[in-house]
């Protein structure tokens, strides 16, 4: 499974931690992403995205649905 965000592509970064004798060892940083889901060609999908694209608004979530109180018929 891939820790890439489906709406601008961010995925994990790699490196090395610097300790403070020197000693270099290998790390990955992986973005912050959330399991949402968004409206994506008309149809609601389930879409791993991160917090920067939630934030400044790349995604359009679904409209919530609001059900009435059906009343009954005699």
């Amino acid at each position: 499974m891939a820790r890439i965000c489906e709406i601008c592509g961010k995925g994990p970064v790699t490196g090395h931690l610097v300790s403070h004798s020197n000693i270099k060892t290998k790390t990955r940083w992986l973005p912050n992403l959330k399991r949402m889901k968004a409206v994506i060609n008309g149809t609601t999908q389930t879409i791993r995205a991160c917090t920067r694209c939630i934030r400044t608004g790349k995604i359009t979530r679904p409209v919530k649905r609001t059900y009435k109180a059906t009343e009954a018929k005699a």
